[in-house]
């Protein structure tokens, strides 16, 4: 029995369309759920607010009420804030599922949206600069730094963006797993495709040569 696939569309999973002769896919992940529930969606904080406010109401409620039933007034609390990381959670996987991020020997692509499904191809000369925030499970975010030039919408783009970064937003490769390893593999391909001259033509049709960007990991 086959599964039915809400891209099958796509001739490659993540990319709209098949990569020209000589380009290699190198990578292919998506956002962990947990770690994007956690770290883009503020899971771990709105648990903690909830978890706060039921503590409070509680030792409030025990200045004047058996203990039994001031824990009694602190479970409504304790159920919002439940429903609250549900909910978080849900939308956490829902994106998780809508994304594949693809790294390939010329460039980045980033199938995002759960609700609007776009597709970011960043060329590695257009990437400036790549930056890893790795966390203790070995998950992390790899934001793509691109030139000043390059106009795309945080609230588009979002989560799968570096935070706060809002004047020029940075997408990134979001909570995935095994983040040191993808971050090698973006860096050997960055550092390849610059060893690649860049074949233009000038007015008169002469070929010159010019050199990708380089790009830097930190």
């Amino acid at each position: 029995m086959s599964q039915h696939d809400d891209f099958s569309f796509e001739p490659v999973p993540g990319l709209p369309e098949r990569p020209p002769p000589g380009e290699e896919i190198l990578w292919q992940g998506r956002p962990d759920t947990l770690a994007l529930a956690r770290e883009a969606m503020g899971l771990t904080w709105i648990g903690g607010y909830f978890v706060l406010i039921a503590v409070w109401r509680a030792g409030a409620a025990a200045a004047d009420l058996p203990l039994p039933q001031a824990l009694a007034v602190a479970l409504p609390y304790l159920g919002l804030g439940l429903l609250a990381c549900l909910v978080i959670l849900a939308i956490a996987w829902a994106q998780a599922r809508a994304t594949v991020y693809t790294i390939t020997s010329a460039r980045v692509a980033m199938r995002i949206g759960a609700a609007l499904t776009v597709t970011l191809n960043l060329p590695h000369r257009q990437i400036e600069a790549a930056s890893l925030d790795l966390r203790r499970s070995g998950t992390g975010t790899i934001a793509l730094k691109t030139p000043d030039d390059t106009r795309l919408s945080y609230l588009v783009c979002w989560p799968h963006v570096r935070p706060w970064r809002m004047r020029h937003t940075e997408p990134a490769l979001r909570c995935i797993p095994e983040a040191a390893q993808v971050a090698r593999i973006l860096a050997e391909a960055a550092e390849a495709r610059q060893a690649l001259p860049v074949l233009k033509r000038t007015a008169a049709q002469t070929p010159v040569y010019d050199q990708d960007y380089a790009l830097a990991t930190g």
